[in-house]
């Protein structure tokens, strides 16, 4: 979560006054620096490959492009969005919601609205696929590698390694063709060093541990009734994407090297995933070019084997918005009398007063006192 007061916390669980600040840019120039906002919202998730998308309605239909610099044109042109809190006393506090590159303004010319849709800075890496043939080689670590398929798209992008102890390991040669998505090759590499990584509200691009409700710590509690947060919750549980094996393999052609591959098992006895158990065999197959030994093998399919077992239980809660949220914050929800841990997949910040946040969360597992 975003560093905020207690105050900003507080204020979230009683009445409150919201503000909601966007502006539209081009490159460093501010082109409106208030753009009056009607509706939208700002949606963030793990699962997608772009983490911050952006949806707004503008009444006027002034704001519809006609001209390459107008300031909702689709040439570079971008809106930075924060939503906060405005206290009693006049003073206020925000937190950004992202740094988004628009891509499709539309409307009616006579009466408007105007509608439009944007990206968080993925966008730039996505469509920047490799022109030649690309590799990792003259790249010892994996951070170092990553930064260099970035900046040659992004050359002022801000990396920042977040990972524990900030572990940066050696990276091996992998190669990518002409036409490859430039960032399946990013996440690739952060994969190899058991990471993953994204664009956070502040515009960086940010290399984190994968979150579990076991490691991290909770960052903000949703409870039902008087002075909670939660306005509704509904609860699913599934076999899909959960699995008991984790097979983990490598083939480096730019090496020269012989495949290699290793298995993890869910071997413990208590679980109810355990293999040759009433689940059954239900193995995960993985597999990277930058994974050269047997030993690397091994260790990407231990890290995975911790995910992959996870129950598939997910919570669909509403609640009042905290715009200072990220997904893969871990989050207690109590409710029904029980108190869950789950982290947090997705989920919506509205940009005007009314509606709620509709969360998704994923990996709950039931608090114990």
């Amino acid at each position: 979560m975003q560093p905020v007061s207690a105050q900003f916390l507080t204020a979230l669980t009683t009445s409150h006054s919201m503000t909601v600040s966007v502006s539209a840019m081009l490159g460093s120039l501010v082109t409106v620096p208030d753009v009056p906002v009607t509706e939208g919202a700002v949606t963030v998730d793990r699962g997608s490959k772009v983490r911050r998308t952006l949806s707004l309605t503008v009444s006027d239909p002034k704001y519809l492009p006609w001209g390459e610099l107008d300031p909702f044109a689709v040439y570079g042109q971008k809106l930075v969005v924060t939503r906060g809190i405005r206290y009693a006393g006049g003073q206020s506090e925000s937190v950004p919601l992202g740094t988004f590159r628009i891509n499709e303004p539309q409307g009616d010319t006579l009466y408007g609205p105007v509608t439009l849709t944007g990206q968080s800075s993925e966008c730039y890496i996505i469509d920047d696929k490799f022109m030649a043939p690309a590799s990792t080689r003259g790249y010892a670590s994996c951070v170092d590698a990553m930064e260099f398929l970035i900046r040659q798209t992004l050359p002022d992008a801000i990396v920042v390694n977040a990972t524990a102890g900030s572990r940066n390991p050696v990276c091996a040669i992998a190669m990518w063709d002409t036409g490859a998505d430039r960032w399946d090759a990013v996440q690739q590499i952060a994969l190899s060093m058991q990471a993953e990584i994204f664009v956070d509200a502040l515009d960086r691009f940010v290399i984190a541990d994968l979150p579990t409700v076991e490691t991290s710590s909770v960052v903000w509690d949703i409870a039902e009734g008087e002075g909670g947060t939660l306005m509704t919750a509904a609860r699913a549980m599934s076999r899909t994407a959960v699995y008991n094996a984790v097979v983990a393999s490598g083939e480096n052609t730019a090496e020269g090297g012989a495949p290699v591959s290793a298995v993890a098992y869910d071997t413990d006895p208590s679980s109810p995933t355990r293999w040759s158990g009433p689940f059954g065999h239900v193995p995960k197959h993985i597999s990277s070019a930058l994974w050269t030994t047997t030993g690397a093998c091994q260790a990407a399919a231990d890290y995975a084997l911790f995910d992959a077992v996870a129950r598939n239980v997910q919570l669909s809660i509403a609640a009042i918005p905290n715009p200072a949220l990220e997904a893969g914050d871990c989050l207690r929800i109590s409710h029904t009398g029980r108190k869950e841990l789950a982290i947090a997949q997705s989920f919506s910040i509205p940009l005007t007063a009314e509606g709620s946040s509709s969360l998704t969360l994923r990996g709950g597992k039931e608090e114990t006192p």
